[in-house]
């Protein structure tokens, strides 16, 4: 897959993933932080783009956010949770069977050192980067409770959650391209794990592009990136050729 060429965000709008895209995925969650460049980073390429920037990820979107700490849009949840720069949050009503999903879940984690229960908004997940001899029972723990639930399962690097339907990056794609000064530009999505090939269909479909950031595998993106640290050179680069 070729790398993306700068003037791909020329007239554009960048729509990215957080965890894997923007920053290094850490041992845990709360382990994360972002860099005061990419803070400025991201503003650059919000005046680039005239605001055209948003960051659609699963986690929720008022935490990114605060890491962030530039306004811009933020989808969380995996498409179903909106913290708009310049407007309210929009959330959907929690699942109530999300209570009894946490507890077996938090249940299972102290049977096995090193799993970690990650609690969302409108989802929870069970991460097994430090306890890789788990990942088969986490799986078909999350299945189970999920099902059981009615609950969407999703998949992820290291991780499994069971968490509230009703849209996906795809959707989130669609709903930020239908948005006033989103509307009638090419949306570029950059993303690394299984939940952004969604995204990467409804940007092609919008006749934008998908980018894939990590190694070769199958994908609906079009292009190619490396690495965060590539990400963020090319995103750097690309603000040259957007005017």
């Amino acid at each position: 897959m070729r790398e993306p060429p700068r003037a791909l965000l020329r007239d554009a709008s960048l729509l990215l993933d957080f965890d894997g895209t923007l920053v290094e995925i850490a041992a845990t969650p709360e382990a994360v932080r972002v860099p005061v460049e990419l803070t400025q980073l991201i503003g650059r390429l919000h005046d680039a783009l005239d605001g055209r920037v948003a960051l659609i990820t699963g986690r929720p979107a008022r935490a990114v956010s605060e890491l962030i700490g530039y306004p811009v849009h933020v989808v969380g949840s995996h498409g179903v949770e909106f913290a708009w720069a310049d407007r309210p949050l929009e959330v959907m009503e929690r699942p109530a069977a999300l209570d009894e999903v946490l507890a077996r879940m938090r249940a299972f984690a102290a049977d096995h050192p090193g799993v970690l229960v990650e609690e969302k908004p409108l989802g929870a997940a069970l991460h097994f980067r430090n306890a890789p001899a788990a990942e088969a029972a986490c799986l078909d723990l999350a299945t189970t409770l999920a099902r059981e639930a009615g609950l969407q399962l999703q998949a992820g690097k290291m991780m499994s959650e069971a968490r509230a339907g009703g849209g996906d990056k795809g959707s989130a794609v669609r709903r930020i391209m239908a948005e006033p000064g989103f509307a009638g530009t090419r949306p570029v999505f950059l993303g690394d794990d299984v939940t952004d090939e969604a995204g990467f269909v409804a940007a092609a479909a919008l006749g934008g592009a998908g980018i894939l950031v990590g190694d070769p595998r199958e994908t609906a993106a079009t292009h190619r990136l490396p690495d965060v640290a590539a990400v963020r050179g090319w995103l750097a680069s690309s603000i040259e050729v957007t005017a």
